[in-house]
């Protein structure tokens, strides 16, 4: 911007330089005439030479000025160009800004959109994941009540077989008891050592087993005990195989046959009901199923045999059980056993309009054995029988078939149960515990023709409140064995036996002997779910029972009767 403007002063200065001399030229001529004309001619060639050098810084002054105005138009631009290059970095800043408070934003909400994922699949139960495996505790703690009309001295868990008769002193004496026995604890963990395979153990652990230092004077001191501690493998392809100490496939399930899915009673009696057929004990299953729709099972269950009138032939010695040597509580014998109770069983599961149908029929095939001793001489009944001296291992059979079915009447409303299995030898599968065999003459056991049958249902009356209600029965029939070598009076076996007489099962401290026919119950209650949040669940629960026991009848007819009324009251808080 200086140059121009020092151009245009030394191009004035030339012009009035130029002017200056020309005057000076025009006085000279009036003073000098001789030289005019000389003067005159130079005047005119050095102004020429003054105009010619005036055009030509003239045209350097326009190419000046030509080049400072593109020097100048391109500062401009590259000003301009600056300008635009800072605003958009500015732009750029900003939105890198809002971009980033946009994802600080979005990164804030993620727990939150994880957290409702994770709910909407969440399983009720929590799990927790350790080396490659899913841990899930389960379980309640219970505070429970018990009164029984008559006398039993048991927990939670009545035995129906012993309710007293009016001759017992106990049938004359209430019984109020508070518990916290069948509170529970059980964990299951899974894992998948291949894709198309999956591992579980499942542990159930509760306070109802008593040694011998367990009481309810000072300090309790029950221990834990075994419900339910097996491993399963499960495939792909629908194989399933169970091992260990579980409940038995004689009981109703609800998914298949699959474990867990057990359908006990929904009582607060630990005995449940008479008529539901089950077991808990060791057991091998092997279970196929055929697009969850078929199921077919096979099982070896731990054997064991109930006892009843195991009198013998005089001259007979007859062994059923040995009292334990190790690791068994000592108060209790064992039976004798050399095969497992077999078990197979086929379940189908289908939706009849809505409504939910689950179907389940099964055989039960179970051998006995006793050690019996032969001493026949000239007068015992041995000797009558014909029996060679000497000592046998006698086995013998039994078993039975059943079914059960489960329906749902009213969708989430109404859930209606029916089973039933018969035939000899069964009673321990059932929860009023009835004997499986008796003896004849000769020390050989025979297996006691019995049947069990259990109706219920439960009413989903609200989200938080069901009502319950069942009624069963155990019965078993007459096995006895009369022989011709021996007189008339010389029956064995189980039921009405000559000469029996069960007047003195009414009369208190009499003498009782009477032989248990049948023993049926109705029961009803309710459960409350009180509270559910995530801090689990709270559930209260009532129950009544009425129960009776008839024996077979005498020699002169008379069928005594023994009846039980129990209350159960339940609070249960279930933390997982």
């Amino acid at each position: 911007m200086r140059t121009k403007p020092s151009l245009l002063c030394s191009a004035a200065l030339g012009v009035v330089w130029a002017m200056s001399f020309t005057g000076q030229a025009n006085a000279a001529e009036h003073k000098h005439h001789h030289h005019a004309a000389r003067v005159a001619e130079a005047a005119r060639g050095e102004t020429a030479g003054l105009a010619t050098e005036v055009e030509e810084l003239k045209a350097q002054v326009q190419a000046l000025e030509a080049k400072l105005d593109a020097q100048n138009s391109a500062q401009q631009q590259t000003q301009a160009q600056a300008a635009q290059a800072q605003a958009t970095a500015q732009a750029a800043a900003s939105q890198a800004q809002s971009a980033q408070a946009a994802a600080d934003s979005e990164i804030k909400t993620i727990p939150v959109q994880v957290a409702t994922a994770v709910d909407k699949v969440k399983p009720k139960t929590d799990k927790i994941y350790y080396k490659g495996v899913t841990v899930t505790m389960g379980g309640f703690l219970a505070a429970e009540g018990i009164y029984r009309s008559h006398d039993e001295t048991a927990d939670v868990g009545s035995n129906y077989g012993s309710m007293p008769y009016a001759n017992d002193r106990a049938g004359h004496t209430s019984e109020l008891r508070g518990t916290a026995r069948q509170s529970r604890y059980s964990l299951l963990v899974e894992g998948m050592p291949t894709p198309d395979l999956k591992a579980s153990f499942y542990g159930e652990f509760d306070f109802l087993g008593a040694a011998q230092t367990a009481n309810s004077k000072e300090s309790n001191s029950y221990q834990p005990r075994t419900r339910v501690v097996y491993g399963q493998l499960d495939t792909s392809s629908g194989w399933h195989l169970l091992a260990g100490d579980t409940w038995s496939l004689a009981t109703l399930t609800s998914n298949g046959l699959m474990p867990r899915s057990e359908v006990a009673p929904a009582t607060i009696e630990a005995q449940y009901v008479p008529g539901f057929a089950w077991a808990r004990q060791p057991e091998v299953r092997l279970t196929k199923d055929f697009n969850k729709t078929l199921w077919l099972s096979v099982a070896a269950d731990s054997p064991q045999t109930t006892f009843a009138n195991t009198a013998v032939a005089s001259g007979v010695t007859l062994t059923t059980t040995q009292a334990p040597t190790s690791q068994y509580f000592n108060g209790t014998n064992y039976s004798l056993n050399d095969l497992p109770d077999f078990i197979g069983k086929a379940a189908i599961e289908q939706k009849l309009g809505g409504h939910a149908f689950h179907a389940e029929v099964f055989g039960i095939w179970r051998s006995y054995l006793s050690r019996v001793s032969y001493a026949p001489s000239g007068a015992n009944q041995a000797a009558l029988l014909g029996l060679a001296a000497g000592n046998n291992s006698l086995h013998t059979s039994g078993g039975g078939v059943g079914g059960s079915v489960m329906f749902t009447l009213i969708p989430k409303v109404l859930d209606l149960q029916g089973s039933v299995l018969t035939g000899s030898g069964i009673g321990r599968y059932g929860s009023a515990q009835l004997a499986d065999v008796t003896a004849e003459a000769n020390g050989k056991l025979a297996a006691i023709p019995e049947t069990m049958w259990l109706l219920g249902g439960t009413l989903h009356a609200t989200r938080a409140l069901d009502i319950y209600a069942y009624g069963g029965e155990e019965a078993e029939s007459h096995k006895t064995f009369a022989y011709g070598a021996l007189p008339a009076s010389a029956v064995f076996g189980y039921g009405t036996l000559p000469g029996s007489n069960n007047a003195g099962c009414i009369v208190e401290g009499g003498s009782c002997s009477a032989v248990t026919k049948n023993i049926w119950q109705v029961t009803g209650g309710i459960w409350d779910k009180i509270y559910q949040g995530s801090f689990g669940q709270v559930r209260v629960g009532l129950q009544y029972s009425h129960t009776e026991k008839q024996a077979f009848a005498d020699a002169t007819g008379f069928a005594p009767r023994a009846k039980e009324d129990m209350v159960f009251t339940s609070f249960r808080y279930y933390p997982f």
